[in-house]
């Protein structure tokens, strides 16, 4: 008797069954074969999985300029080669498809995807403008966080085939040298980002938009020189650049004194070079809510000038508390350049306020901080930093900063494991979020804004919702997924129109992996809806409108349990 004899009197399989085994064997066979063959879309491109949008476009378009076609006429194997490219750059630049591919795999997407390319000069001369300039922010899921967090923008909407979007692209990229500094300069690709472009009202091709929370959004119609584009922006930068005389510099000094804001001074004698106006005014922006910026007339002010030992034009910085005419305490400055002057004066500012083990939780009870947890010299090392203090006060959230290699058990007890930027909602050490944006200054503030006003909390194992009688949602994350990340300020508004009603909690699988596995969490992010005993997992859109509209239907089929006092 043979092998294939026994195995059907071992199951007892009549002919027909034993048939249809052999099929399903061969169809599994066949997926395994596809799913092994799977191409891994981030090595196709040379990215990795944290990569950003932007950085998938970059190391997207280095490979369009080599392996185009239209650059390799004999290789026959040159149009499926690129193909392959283009599939991946396609999905991993959308949030949906991405997150899609990073649970199923190829399978998960519609064939169709990336199917089509464009000609070899499209990638060299259309393709991501402004994503190799340093000074120039490209923006698309993060434009709402940016222009709303209080700092200047100047927007360029553009089209990548638009013949005069790249006629202004240099005039723009000089531009942005200029105020580099004073305001924000960015770019958003309509091309990508059509979605986006359309919500502005944006409908021609460049279109240049001025930004700032709490006033509406102004266009600017003038000619495109950099001189014309800088008057316009100037007008935007309010800060105040003060004429000091006899009769009010002792005044004015003492008042900005007391508020801990030191004061950068101007004097212009006959000899020596004197800070241009329009210089002193990119100063005032730049250093607005830190620094007063004033100037002083030593042809009119002889002797106060001569009081200060002034002989020639120089600028000097009185830090907060320092005594006027004590040199020792005054920094001197011989540069005429703003970014630069800028950058010393942000060096001489104090640090951030030091929170130890023992003044934290009684700091924390009962107001709103942003405190970032650094490991060292390893956290917000830039000076820049500085400025939090000033654009988070009229939202009355405080900044601090805690080492976390002194303050070891405290760090520890929160799962901070690595340098992290906190905002603390006042009601004590457990109620808190991590920001997991990026790094810069204009994407913190707007964390911190958006944060304290929210209803999100950083899960822990101590504060998890396993017997929790509320309804929760949980967003199990990892901090290196970009999907993840764009959930994030999504789930906060979420949490806002739903207060009261469900409660929201994100848990970092990536420190607690217990709790994870637990739940068989397999793909980030997965977001479940904890309902007392049943448990609901949200497959629609990454957006506030997509959750609300999943607790809706869970309504309408009586799936949601709540006070009656809620409904």
């Amino acid at each position: 008797m043979n092998s294939k004899q026994i195995s059907r009197q071992q199951f007892q399989l009549s002919p027909t069954s034993w048939s249809r085994v052999l099929l399903v064997s061969c169809i599994v066979l066949c997926l395994v074969a596809t799913i092994s063959s799977d191409e891994d879309y981030y090595k196709l491109l040379g990215v990795s999985k944290e990569a950003s949008t932007r950085e998938i476009r970059q190391a997207f378009k280095k490979l369009a300029l080599t392996m185009h076609p239209d650059k390799n006429p004999n290789d026959e194997t040159a149009h499926d080669k690129f193909l392959k490219i283009n599939r991946a750059y396609e999905v991993l630049k959308d949030e949906d498809l991405r997150k899609k591919y990073d649970k199923y795999g190829e399978k998960g997407l519609d064939e169709q995807q990336g199917g089509r390319y464009e000609s070899w000069n499209f990638y060299r001369y259309d393709f991501g403008i402004y994503d190799d300039d340093l000074e120039i922010i490209t923006l698309d899921r993060d434009f709402d966080a940016a222009v709303s967090s209080g700092e200047l923008w100047f927007v360029n909407f553009y089209f990548p085939r638009c013949s005069h979007c790249h006629d202004l692209a240099p005039t723009w990229r000089e531009f942005a040298k200029e105020m580099d500094g004073v305001i924000r300069i960015g770019a958003v690709n309509c091309g990508d980002n059509g979605r986006l472009c359309r919500s502005k009202g944006v409908n021609s091709y460049p279109s240049l938009y001025i930004f700032k929370a709490g006033m509406n959004a102004e266009k600017y119609f003038g000619d495109r020189s950099k001189e014309s584009l800088t008057k316009f922006a100037m007008q935007f930068v309010k800060s105040r650049v003060t004429e000091l005389w006899q009769g009010n510099i002792f005044n004015e000094i003492d008042r900005a004194f007391a508020a801990r804001i030191g004061w950068l001074i101007t004097f212009c004698a006959d000899t020596g070079d004197c800070l241009e106006s329009q210089t002193r005014q990119k100063l005032a922006g730049m250093l607005e809510g830190l620094v007063h910026v004033g100037w002083m007339d030593c042809s009119t002010q002889a002797e106060l000038c001569e009081s200060f030992e002034v002989t020639s034009s120089t600028t000097a910085f009185f830090p907060p508390g320092s005594m006027l005419k004590d040199k020792g305490s005054v920094l001197y400055l011989q540069s005429l350049d703003a970014r630069e002057i800028y950058a010393q004066v942000l060096q001489h500012l104090p640090d951030l306020e030091t929170l130890s083990k023992d003044s934290f939780e009684a700091k924390l009870a009962h107001h709103r901080w942003l405190v970032s947890f650094t490991f060292g010299q390893t956290g917000l090392a830039s000076h820049e930093y500085k400025k939090l203090n000033a654009l988070l006060k009229d939202d009355h959230i405080q900044v601090g900063k805690v080492d976390c290699l002194a303050e070891a058990e405290l760090c520890s007890s929160i799962y901070i494991q690595k340098p992290s930027i906190a905002v603390f909602k006042g009601l004590g050490i457990h109620d808190f979020e991590i920001h997991h944006g990026k790094d810069v200054l204009y994407n913190i503030v707007a964390f911190a804004k958006e944060s304290v006003k929210a209803h999100v909390t950083t899960l822990r194992p101590e504060n998890f919702p396993s017997h929790e009688k509320e309804p929760w949602l949980v967003d199990f994350f990892a901090p290196w997924c970009p999907p993840c990340r764009a959930l994030l300020p999504e789930l906060r508004k979420a949490s806002i129109q739903l207060a009261g009603q469900l409660k929201f909690g994100t848990l970092d699988c990536t420190i607690h992996d217990g709790l994870c596995s637990t739940y068989n969490i397999q793909a980030y992010p997965t977001t479940v809806i904890f309902n007392k005993t049943s448990i609901h997992e949200y497959e629609g859109h990454h957006s506030a409108d997509g959750i609300l509209e999943f607790i809706e239907a869970l309504r309408a089929r009586s799936l949601w349990l709540l006070p009656l006092c809620l409904q």
